[in-house]
């Protein structure tokens, strides 16, 4: 995937993590800030692209026991990091030119192929929602389709749907019960209310609210919580790809289930994952040596 141009609705780039050569992750901009980051037909179109592909480039990554041998040139992908520019992540959709709702909630394979959440299902490895300032309707169910979400204290979150006779099609009924509670997420969607950063990182719809308060630059406010996304993501490329992979897996396919199915499923899995490591004379053998080294450097924990 090769970077956008300046200026494409919306905007991709590979960033270095620190301290690893071989990995990197990739920052996706929704690049309208003078519309708040609202999204037309173009943007949807656009996203659900970048997404499918990819989710197409880490389905690839399987077909390699060592990671370091892709095909491609470019370091491979350890997270991608979804943010807005300016100073909202997204207010919805804009409504001069809005992507077609009966065909945002088909279930036809030629529907789904430009439906940017559905897209964002199918990507293997972590996505980091970057938000700060506005995060409506559907930016909302945007932000709900990422793993992690890192926000502001500018960051507020609201859903409108009921106020304007809209119904979601991106999974912002089921998706926010699950983060927050049905009691919660009903009072968030019938009220139509703003949830502001606070209390959504109360409530666990924020996973890390960053603290910003003590700038007075915009410029320089929004780099911390890129900058955590970004420490985030060199954290996750220091573990092993394929087990990072896997366990998303594992939780993906869980959460959708019973616990007994999904510790089931967990099983299934491991037993899989086992059957193809346990003799390869690496797994075992560099965890044991880990951990017996008296001398190597301990990890400080940053959660």
């Amino acid at each position: 995937m090769t970077d956008s141009c300046t200026d494409s609705v919306v905007l991709t780039s590979r960033i270095p993590l620190p301290d690893n050569s071989e990995r990197c992750a990739l920052l996706i901009t929704l690049n309208r800030p003078s519309k708040k980051n609202c999204f037309n037909t173009d943007v949807c179109h656009r996203l659900a692209q970048i997404f499918y592909e990819v989710a197409e480039e880490v389905q690839g990554y399987d077909e390699y026991c060592n990671t370091t041998t892709a095909t491609s040139t470019e370091k491979m992908l350890a997270s991608v990091i979804l943010t807005g520019a300016g100073k909202s992540f997204c207010a919805g959709a804009d409504l001069s030119n809005p992507p077609n709702p009966l065909y945002q909630s088909s279930d036809l394979p030629h529907h789904l192929r430009w439906n940017p959440v559905y897209q964002m299902s199918r990507v293997g490895i972590p996505i980091i929602g970057a938000i700060r300032g506005h995060v409506i309707t559907g930016g909302f169910e945007l932000a709900l389709a990422c793993d992690i979400l890192i926000g502001s204290n500018t960051t507020s979150f609201r859903d409108t749907h009921v106020q304007f006779g809209l119904a979601p099609c991106w999974g912002l009924s089921q998706k926010l019960t699950q983060r927050i509670g049905p009691g919660r997420a009903k009072i968030v969607s019938f009220s139509a209310r703003p949830l502001k950063a606070e209390r959504a990182y109360e409530w666990g719809l924020l996973d890390e609210l960053i603290d910003e308060t003590s700038s007075n630059d915009d410029d320089k406010r929004s780099d911390k919580v890129l900058d955590r996304a970004i420490e985030l993501s060199a954290s996750i490329a220091s573990n092993d790809p394929l087990m990072v992979r896997r366990y998303k897996r594992a939780m993906v396919e869980g959460g959708s289930m019973t616990l007994h199915n999904g510790l089931q499923r967990e099983r299934e899995l491991g037993v899989a994952h086992y059957l193809e490591i346990v003799g390869d004379g690496t797994t075992f053998e560099g965890a044991k040596e880990f951990i017996s080294d008296d001398k190597r450097p301990r990890a400080q924990s940053k959660l």
